[in-house]
């Protein structure tokens, strides 16, 4: 169980961007990044479209806490890294979502961002 509600993960799931915060080593919130979420099942999912270098990446590392906006729901967070035989389907809801064949997608589903694939979860 995700722990979200059902309106929950529709409102952010639905909603084309998402605004995510990471807490730094202290807890303190950094500075707010926008990125694409996707909804698989009852569970929510983001990536780096960078990679493991993007900064925002970087920073959920340091305590996998957080904060997210999005579908007129806010919410704090724990970042957990995502089980990868779920990059497939994660892929096609990205796909799906998104429009396949644009270069962000492509670059969204590329292996580099696969990597970073993480759910997220009501702290």
């Amino acid at each position: 169980m995700s722990g979200w509600t059902e309106e929950q993960l529709a409102g952010i799931g639905e909603a084309g961007e998402l605004t995510i915060t990471s807490r730094d080593g202290e807890g303190r919130l950094r500075r707010p990044r926008t990125i694409w979420v996707v909804r698989q099942g009852a569970d929510l999912y983001v990536r780096s479209v960078n990679g493991t270098t993007s900064s925002w990446y970087r920073g959920t590392r340091d305590r996998l806490e957080g904060h997210v906006s999005a579908g007129g729901f806010d919410a704090d967070v724990v970042f957990q890294d995502a089980d990868h035989a779920l990059d497939d389907p994660i892929d096609a809801a990205y796909r799906d979502k998104y429009g396949p064949g644009s270069a962000a997608v492509d670059a969204i589903t590329a292996p580099a961002a696969r990597t970073t694939t993480m759910r997220i979860v009501p702290a």
